[in-house]
């Protein structure tokens, strides 16, 4: 029996062009079904499991400020922001090269282009312009790999001396495991906090998703990291029939090196780039993952634990905190009541942005107070909290396949240009099946693997 409940807007895998969509229950899934007049019919799973879909729901009221442009064609042909976007900019994202050390089978950007490395002049005007029009923001720099860029400290440097408080660097980490002195280097320039590409706990993982073994070498990078006191959050792509046997395993990984590793977050594997006219996507949805925790962990953390997003559309992500007692019990913190009150969609970014600095950034400044630790009860609860929470989170990234505008309208994650546009993530890597891409300079012709 199948029921309907709810229309959307999307894209034909195809072609691109905006189509009507239904939401539609089967079984225990919640399947995205369109139709392209021209190219046919389209389905795909995007929630699957328990918690029940019309449950992970969070109202917020829409943010319409700040420089926006015409709105023409429609979402989401005019990103920059457009008109029509609900959400401010929670998290800027710079592409600071493509050229990368991996030639991973799944990537997000297509790494290891030929295109040239922007220069210094072009991202400092890129920072100042990240600062006015967003009135401030977390920043990552991306790629490629960024790490291959010699003056990446220098590029560190010049986005705080732009005013922007939390920087974070997305990486697969091979460069900070052979220079032990980058560490110290990026953490001197004003790194807050490292995004380490981290999908398994054994090279049987790495080999399928990133082409080689690489356990030793990301451990090798979190040591150097750990000494010079940059917080690290480990970053698993999550892939059907790779890695999803291992979603506590590599939150254990990360709990048995706080304070310095400050949380997992998961993203479920997207498909951007070419792909052959029989394929047929397999999403790993979030309650899948929400379950996984709480099946694999024997119920050291449950599905109720996870909170849908103060931020971004509710059907993006998920979150939880924890804090390690020095039992090794896990305390969920904050509330056990959902809040339903709507909450303003700029507040809930504003809130965002210092939350995810907080949490994800570096403890190394309490570190020292172990020595003289409080001696009262609440002191030692406190001093814990800032050295030890830890961080549980997903987000997933939509496709051709599983498009629906009216969350990427809610995008707070934009990729910024060097024209002052800022893109939502989705959009700026969204790809038709032959590869051709809405915003993103075009993809070179090939198949990246699943």
């Amino acid at each position: 029996m199948t029921e309907i409940l709810g229309n959307i807007n999307s894209v034909c895998p195809e072609c691109l062009a905006q189509i009507a969509g239904h939401l539609v229950r089967r079984g225990d899934e919640i399947v995205l079904e369109k139709i392209c007049f021209e190219h046919g019919a389209f389905a795909t799973t995007v929630w699957r499991g328990s918690p029940a879909f019309e449950s992970w729901f969070r109202p917020k009221l829409p943010f319409f400020g700040g420089e926006r442009q015409q709105a023409g064609k429609g979402c989401p042909y005019d990103c920059g922001l457009c008109q029509n976007h609900s959400q401010r900019t929670c998290t800027a994202l710079v592409e600071i090269t493509s050229r990368c050390n991996l030639q991973c089978p799944v990537c997000f950007a297509d790494s290891g282009g030929t295109e040239p490395d922007p220069d210094i002049e072009t991202l400092t005007r890129m920072f100042a312009q990240i600062v006015a029009r967003t009135g401030g923001c977390n920043l990552q720099l991306s790629g490629g790999e960024p790490t291959v860029r010699k003056d990446l400290p220098l590029i560190v440097r010049l986005a705080r001396l732009a005013g922007i408080d939390f920087v974070q660097l997305n990486t697969n980490g091979l460069v900070l495991s052979t220079d032990p002195d980058l560490s110290f280097e990026l953490k001197e320039a004003g790194l807050s906090s490292v995004f380490l590409q981290f999908d398994g706990t054994d090279n049987q993982v790495f080999t399928a998703l990133r082409g080689r073994p690489l356990l030793e070498a990301k451990c090798v990078a979190i040591e150097n990291l750990s000494r010079a006191g940059i917080g690290i959050v480990l970053v698993p792509t999550i892939t059907a029939g790779v890695n999803t046997s291992q979603l506590w395993d590599i939150v254990r990984f990360g709990l048995d090196r706080l304070p310095h590793v400050r949380g997992v977050h998961f993203q479920p594997m997207s498909y951007f780039g070419r792909f052959p006219d029989e394929f047929v996507p397999n999403h790993v949805t979030l309650p899948e993952i929400m379950s996984g925790l709480h099946s694999q962990s024997r119920g050291l953390l449950k599905v109720a634990d996870f909170r849908p997003p103060g931020c971004e559309h509710a059907l993006c992500s998920f979150s939880a905190k924890y804090l390690l007692g020095e039992d090794g019990h896990l305390m969920r913190l904050g509330s056990d009541k959902c809040d339903c009150t709507p909450i303003s969609a700029e507040k809930g970014a504003l809130t965002s942005i210092g939350v995810t600095a907080r949490q994800w950034g570096s403890v190394a400044e309490f570190l020292p107070m172990a020595q003289h630790p409080p001696e009262d009860e609440l002191g030692k609860f406190i001093h814990r909290a800032r050295t030890h929470t830890f961080s549980v989170s997903a987000m997933a990234f939509q496709d051709c396949w599983s498009l629906n505008l009216e969350r990427l309208q809610g995008c707070c994650i934009h990729v910024a240009q060097p024209d002052g546009r800022l893109i939502p993530f989705c959009s700026f890597n969204l790809t038709a099946r032959n590869g051709r891409s809405l915003h993103r300079p075009q993809l070179r012709q090939k198949i990246i693997a699943t």
